[in-house]
């Protein structure tokens, strides 16, 4: 993301950030960079072959306990809309129209987005939220469809990435404009304070589950973030958040990172995003040694 003004939060930011559980940073990412993501991932769905179907909904994500869903942790995967199949499981639209989003390793393995992700930015933002050796474990490119991009329901970040102690952040960035007709974030602002409701972690049998029911919650005490493209969201891990289904003909894409803690946070082998053994491993943003910055 661009490097320009990459000396990381202010006080201001940073206990905004600490009151309400999420901050939002304008022109995180230029114009330009948000171009070279949306072209990239034109590319990528040029050489997808959808032979391959894994239909996304995260009003029923236990269901998803395929390989596909739990090898993408380390690879370039695609998942399509619920709604872009009919009865037959035949796709209704176009395959760059059908797409949920692209995961779990763009910010390791791709070209584009690696660079991208780890870009002095995203360290200087890391420094400024206290992280000692900042590792980015997960990132998706989502697309929220024109009329059948779906509705993400409320959740914590740390429910799917955990450790001991909760460090994850998320790093939500607007690839175009998100408006509250297109699916926009709602957060709760302070619930980052509440604890962590429940965990999504691997069943031992080959699955993944939810280790508790989720909470009901009043949507109304929830609040929109409309944002211009470029801009981040940051999310705190215990941040309840969600969005709703994109009804209008406009798209929404964005491109999301999490973060979590290495130095001094036990990262579970019962989440469900795990490195195999033939995998490249996690790779930090900086060393434990780069720390002290973070207290400047």
């Amino acid at each position: 993301m661009a490097d320009s003004a990459a000396e990381g939060l202010t006080e201001a930011q940073k206990q905004q950030y600490l009151d309400q559980g999420f901050l939002v940073v304008e022109d995180f990412v230029s114009a330009d960079d948000c171009a070279r993501m949306m072209r990239r991932i034109d590319e990528l769905l040029e050489g997808f072959d959808p032979a391959s179907v894994n239909i996304f909904s995260t009003r029923d994500q236990a269901r998803l306990t395929n390989d596909h869903f739990l090898d993408s942790a380390r690879r370039v995967s695609f998942f399509f809309e619920e709604k872009a199949f009919d009865a037959d499981k035949k796709l209704v639209k176009p395959k760059k129209l059908a797409i949920n989003k692209v995961g779990h390793a763009l910010h390791d393995l791709d070209s584009v987005f690696g660079p991208l992700s780890r870009s002095s930015k995203v360290s200087s933002l890391c420094k400024s939220l206290g992280f000692h050796r900042p590792l980015p474990v997960q990132s998706m490119y989502i697309f929220k469809q024109p009329g059948i991009g779906g509705e993400v329901v409320p959740h914590q970040d740390s429910s799917f990435l955990y450790t001991d102690p909760p460090s994850c952040v998320g790093v939500w960035v607007a690839v175009q404009d998100a408006t509250v007709e297109n699916g926009c974030l709602y957060a709760l602002p302070g619930s980052h304070r509440d604890p962590l409701a429940r965990r999504f972690v691997r069943d031992g049998k080959g699955g993944v589950v939810f280790d508790a029911p989720s909470p009901t919650y009043d949507l109304s005490q929830f609040v929109p973030l409309p944002v211009k493209a470029g801009t981040a969201v940051i999310l705190h891990g215990q941040l309840v958040h969600f969005s709703y289904e994109n009804k209008s003909p406009v798209s929404r894409h964005a491109y999301s990172m999490h973060i979590v803690e290495s130095d001094g946070a036990a990262y579970p082998s019962d989440n469900w995003l795990q490195v195999a053994p033939s995998d490249p491993p996690f790779q930090p943003f900086y060393p434990a040694e780069s720390a002290a910055a973070a207290a400047h």
